[in-house]
């Protein structure tokens, strides 16, 4: 398939399935734009703004429900979404998308105040993943090559939370993602 349909395919899904809710008060949609747009206020180079725009996208493609959270079930949707997006983009982009869950375990290991700022749904979400590293986890977490840039992805993903908060549309980071496809 063609670079151009890809990303038209992957434009799809947010179009088909980013109505749901994110589990905030926000829909996948704009956690997804927002968490870029913050990337992007932030002067982040576009490989971090394409993955934070990204970095949820595997909620978008398992069938688990809105609710999956409240259920007690982990659908790994980083893995789910860096494995699917691995055959588009490269490791500067699907890495950190990968490892943003692990950047909250770390952070929230590392950061006794990053844990008491959590969402209640980042807090749900956070026992079913596994809930704070331990040191070893977070020494292994340390030597992954793209773990800097997840913590920064994890910090924009934490911000894009916000109702009515006005972003650039979809269609307007269409060139950004078309500029780091592969193959």
């Amino acid at each position: 398939m063609p670079p151009t349909k890809q990303l038209e395919a992957i434009l799809a899904i947010y179009r088909a399935h980013g109505h749901r809710q994110y589990g905030e008060t926000v829909t996948e949609l704009q956690h997804a734009l927002q968490t870029a747009t913050f990337a992007r206020q932030s002067n982040e180079p576009d490989a971090v703004v394409a993955a934070a725009l990204l970095h949820d996208f595997g909620h978008l493609l398992h069938s688990g429900g809105e609710d999956i959270a409240e259920q007690g079930i982990d659908m790994r949707h980083e893995n789910l979404g860096a494995n699917r997006l691995a055959a588009y983009f490269g490791p500067a982009i699907v890495e950190p998308i990968r490892l943003h869950v692990e950047a909250k375990r770390y952070l929230c290991w590392a950061d006794p105040a990053y844990l008491d700022g959590l969402s209640p749904a980042s807090r749900l979400s956070l026992q079913i993943q596994g809930g704070p590293m331990d040191a070893a986890e977070s020494a292994q977490f340390q030597r992954q090559p793209h773990h800097d840039t997840a913590l920064r992805l994890r910090r924009y993903d934490d911000m894009g939370k916000v109702p009515a908060m006005a972003t650039p549309a979809l269609e307007d980071f269409r060139a950004l993602l078309e500029s780091f496809l592969v193959g």
